[in-house]
C-alpha cells in the first residue's frame, strides 16, 4: 500500500505545472515542507516489515529527489521565461549556485523549541560570555566544585580574590535561568537554548563546544509529577506516540532531586540493539527539582515557590534522530554531509 502511495506520488510530481513564483513556492510547501506529503509518509514507514524496509526507504528517498529536482527545474524554467535583455545580470556567475539547506543542528533545535513553545515556555537568551556568580555560585556549586578548574571551563579572567567575579565561557546555559529569575518575578516559564563551551579533547563523541537546550518552570505547588508529565509529552511529540520514559536517581548541583530521563529506543524498538547497547534504553537529558538553595539565591521565597529544570544536549537529540556517528561533522561545514538534510528544511 506505502508503495503504491509512493509509485502514485512519483507520477503526479512528474506532471506538475506552475505558472508562477507563488505557484512554484505553494508545490515545495505541498511536498517537501516539515508538514508535507512526503514528510508524512514517514509516519506509515514506522509500520513497514523491516525485510521491506530497505526498499521502501529507497523509493523514499527516490521521491523526495523527484520532487526536489522538479521543483528546481519549475523556478528555472519560470525565471528563464521571465528574463530580458534588461534584467540580465552579467556578473553573476556563470555555472547554477547550488541551494543552501538549514544545519541539522538548527532543523533539531527548532523543532525541541516548538514543542515545548506549544507547552506554553517561552524563549529566555543570556550571554555566551558570563560570570562565576550567576554560571556556579547561584546555582549552588561548591566552591571547590571540579567543573571550576580549568581542565573543565574555559576561563577569561579569574580573581584570586573573588571566584565569583571570574569571567568565563558558559559551560551550560543555566546561567541564563539564574538571570532571568534575578529580573522576574514567577510564574516563570522558560526555555534557554544556546551554544556552550568546555575544556575537552576533540573526538567523534566530544567537542569543545556544543549546543544545550534547557527548561525552567517556577510556580507555586510545582511538584516532580509536573515534570515527569512535560517529558514525556516532549518525547512523544519529538520521537513518536509509542515513545515510553524512565526516570534513574542521579545528582546535580542545582536541582534536588535529580534524575536522568531515557527513552525506549526507537531504533529497535525498545527490544535491544548495538545504538542502545542492548538494553532497549537511550539516555536524552538530565533534569530535577530546582534546589531551593538556587531559589533563595536568585530572590525568590522557596517557601512558597517550588520548580523543575531540565536540560538536554541538541547534539545527542539529532544523533538519535539522523544517526550521525561522529560530533565532528556538525562544525566542519562539509557540503557533502550537510546536503543530506536538504528535505528535513
Amino acid at each position: 500500500m506505502l508503495l503504491e502511495k509512493i509509485e502514485s506520488l512519483l507520477t503526479e510530481i512528474g506532471s506538475l505545472k506552475a505558472n508562477s513564483s507563488e505557484e512554484i513556492e505553494q508545490l515545495r510547501l505541498k511536498y517537501l515542507s516539515k508538514k508535507g506529503q512526503i514528510n508524512a509518509l514517514m509516519a506509515d514507514f514506522r509500520s513497514v516489515p523491516a525485510e521491506q524496509k530497505k526498499v521502501v526507504g529507497m523509493k523514499i528517498n527516490e521521491l523526495k529527489q523527484s520532487a526536489l529536482q522538479r521543483i528546481n527545474e519549475l523556478k528555472e524554467q519560470f525565471a528563464a521565461s521571465e528574463a530580458t535583455a534588461d534584467d540580465i545580470d552579467l556578473t553573476r556567475t556563470p555555472y547554477p549556485v547550488a541551494l543552501g539547506t538549514r544545519h541539522p543542528l538548527t532543523i533539531v533545535r527548532n523543532e525541541i523549541i516548538d514543542i515545548f513553545s506549544h507547552m506554553g515556555f517561552v524563549m529566555a537568551e543570556g550571554p555566551e560570555i558570563d560570570d562565576d556568580l550567576h554560571v556556579f555560585t547561584k546555582l549552588n556549586f561548591a566552591p571547590d566544585h571540579p567543573a571550576r578548574d580549568m581542565q573543565d571551563t574555559f576561563f577569561i579572567e579569574q580573581n584570586p580574590n573573588d571566584v565569583t567575579k571570574n569571567i568565563l565561557l558558559r559551560s551550560h546555559t543555566s546561567g541564563d535561568q539564574a538571570h532571568y529569575m534575578e529580573t522576574h518575578e514567577p510564574p516563570i516559564r522558560i526555555l534557554c537554548p544556546g551554544r556552550v563551551y568546555r575544556n575537552e579533547a576533540i573526538s567523534a563523541r566530544a567537542h569543545c563546544f556544543f549546543h544545550q537546550v534547557e527548561g525552567l518552570y517556577v510556580d507555586k505547588n510545582v511538584s516532580f509529577t509536573d515534570l515527569k508529565q512535560v517529558l514525556l509529552t516532549f518525547a512523544r511529540e519529538m520521537f513518536g506516540a509509542d515513545t515510553k520514559i524512565r526516570l534513574r536517581p542521579s545528582y546535580f548541583p542545582f536541582t534536588e532531586p535529580s534524575a536522568e530521563m531515557d527513552i525506549s529506543c526507537h531504533i529497535c524498538g525498545g527490544e535491544g540493539c548495538g545504538f542502545c547497547k542492548h538494553t532497549g534504553w537511550v539516555e536524552i537529558l538530565g533534569c530535577g527539582m530546582v534546589d531551593p538553595n538556587v531559589l533563595e539565591a536568585c530572590g525568590i521565597d522557596s517557601t512558597v515557590y517550588s520548580g523543575y529544570a531540565f536540560g538536554m544536549g541538541v547534539e545527542r537529540i539529532t544523533n538519535l534522530k539522523y544517526r550521525v556517528s561522529d560530533l565532528r561533522m556538525f562544525s566542519e561545514n562539509d557540503t557533502r554531509f550537510l546536503e543530506q538534510f536538504t528535505a528535513a528544511n
